[in-house]
């Protein structure tokens, strides 16, 4: 790579961050679930083509998508879709909750919910909608957030209709799945404020920590998603799609750079994230031709009275370190915790016996130390836990005999606790002395060595080495 001065060269970048959210779908009632059928209930074929927009003017990237003349397929199923998804039936009223979820989101980026919502179309033809455009809102205006490296202003942001699912291309055929189409999605438009590659990724992640503070936003795979805006001195600016790990932003930032000091198009493009993070030509740049207002839907008020009864989500930073302040935690414990909505207090409250700290490594560590050490995913349940924790507040087994204990759970065994039976004080002196007497001579690196084979699970390796130390 080479030495880039970003100062020097007119870098501006900027982030649309892209939010699923929870629930029902955003104009039907239709719940957020992937479709878990393999043979879809119905198939529907479609074509699309571009239409004028407000202004009059057909837009720019959907006349090149019109242009390809593709066939569109749709897979649809009857738990997850209905006839809004089709096309065949005429939106319901907003989905309130998904509404409330991004004005709490709005209020925690400090930006200004608008007093009008109009739900506005935006054209968009490459067959992720089977209607050939994206219903879309502007929530609020004028956030910001604060970064190591100053302010980053957020300008807008929208809630507007998850796409449908790509499943295949076959020539000028390409099916989509219908089950993500209509999912509530919220996107967060930065500025271009961005001062760097790595100042890109601080920024991602931030809006990613207080968009997870709020109950209804989705986790796991392909949940969030953000795009990057990049440009340079003397070049248009360029958007690439198609990345969800915030570690490879950085270096998509850097291959773009360097691309566009070598070979900068004439105009705005989208281009695609490829595997080794450099980018290919996707379409042309849309602009505002795309967009008219949506006729099914009426304008939304948004009154004081609704602001005053949304309440703002306490920002999972903050819970972070009142976990962590409470009991002692180690911060990546206590964060880890946090994220995965594991309410340690329960655990405390019914074990009082165990330490909090050995309650909180446990759920946390222990399936990360069981797929390293032994080569599988653990398949832990809460019970399989608690099976552990209520053996350990009775002390009936040493806290060095838990990882065993969870891989005969993880493995569908019935763990045999004679074997973990924990050993007086009394018995272990006398196991360990025999030990010694036996290996008469024996340095005590040795000595600890067979103890632990023998009274591996019976007792902690701390109060072994105790013991020994004293004998000799």
């Amino acid at each position: 790579m080479e030495n880039i001065n970003y100062e020097k060269i007119g870098f501006k970048a900027g982030l649309e961050i892209h939010q699923q959210l929870d629930g029902k779908k955003l104009f039907c009632n239709c719940p957020v679930e992937t479709n878990k059928k393999e043979k879809p209930d119905l198939i529907v074929k479609r074509k699309l083509r571009a239409v004028a927009g407000a202004e009059g003017e057909k837009d720019i990237a959907a006349l090149y998508e019109e242009g390809k003349d593709k066939t569109f397929v749709y897979e649809f199923y009857h738990d997850c879709n209905c006839l809004v998804e089709l096309d065949e039936e005429p939106i319901n009223h907003i989905n309130k909750y998904a509404l409330e979820a991004a004005l709490q989101i709005s209020l925690l980026l400090k930006a200004k919910p608008v007093k009008k919502i109009k739900v506005m179309r935006k054209i968009v033809i490459d067959g992720s909608n089977v209607s050939g455009f994206q219903r879309t809102m502007l929530i609020a205006e004028n956030g910001k957030i604060e970064t190591s490296k100053g302010t980053i202003k957020i300008p807008t942001i929208l809630l507007e209709e998850e796409a449908a699912k790509k499943i295949s291309t076959n020539g000028k055929e390409v099916t989509y799945r219908l089950d993500r189409l209509g999912v509530p999605l919220l996107e967060i438009g930065t500025s271009a404020d961005i001062k760097d590659p790595e100042h890109a990724k601080e920024t991602a992640e931030k809006i990613g920590m207080i968009l997870r503070s709020v109950d209804l936003t989705k986790r796991g795979i392909g949940t969030i998603r953000q795009d990057v805006n990049v440009s340079i001195k003397n070049s248009p600016r360029i958007e690439i799609k198609g990345f969800q790990d915030l570690k490879s932003i950085p270096k998509i930032v850097e291959y773009e750079v360097l691309r566009l000091q070598h070979d900068a198009p004439k105009e705005g493009e989208v281009r695609k994230a490829e595997p080794d993070l450099t980018s290919s030509f996707l379409r042309p740049l849309p602009g505002e031709a795309r967009m008219y207002p949506e006729t099914d839907h009426e304008e939304i008020i948004i009154t004081n009275e609704l602001l005053k009864k949304i309440k703002i989500p306490e920002l999972l930073t903050e819970k972070t370190i009142k976990l962590e302040n409470k009991f002692n935690l180690p911060s990546e414990i206590a964060e880890e915790l946090i994220k995965n909505k594991i309410n340690l207090e329960n655990y405390t409250k019914d074990y009082k016996e165990v330490s909090p700290s050995l309650i909180a490594q446990t759920l946390i560590t222990a399936p990360k130390e069981i797929r390293a050490r032994f080569h599988f995913e653990p398949k832990l349940k809460e019970k399989d836990f608690r099976f552990v924790f209520e053996n350990l507040n009775r002390q009936k087994i040493p806290k060095d005999s838990v990882i065993d204990i969870l891989v005969d759970l993880a493995k569908g065994k019935t763990p045999n606790l004679d074997n973990f039976e924990k050993l007086s004080d009394k018995d272990l002196e006398r196991e360990i002395e025999k030990i010694i007497i036996e290996n008469k001579n024996a340095p005590f690196n040795a000595l600890m060595g067979i103890a632990m084979s023998k009274l591996k699970g019976k007792t902690e390796a701390k109060k072994i080495a105790d013991i020994i130390k004293k004998f000799i």
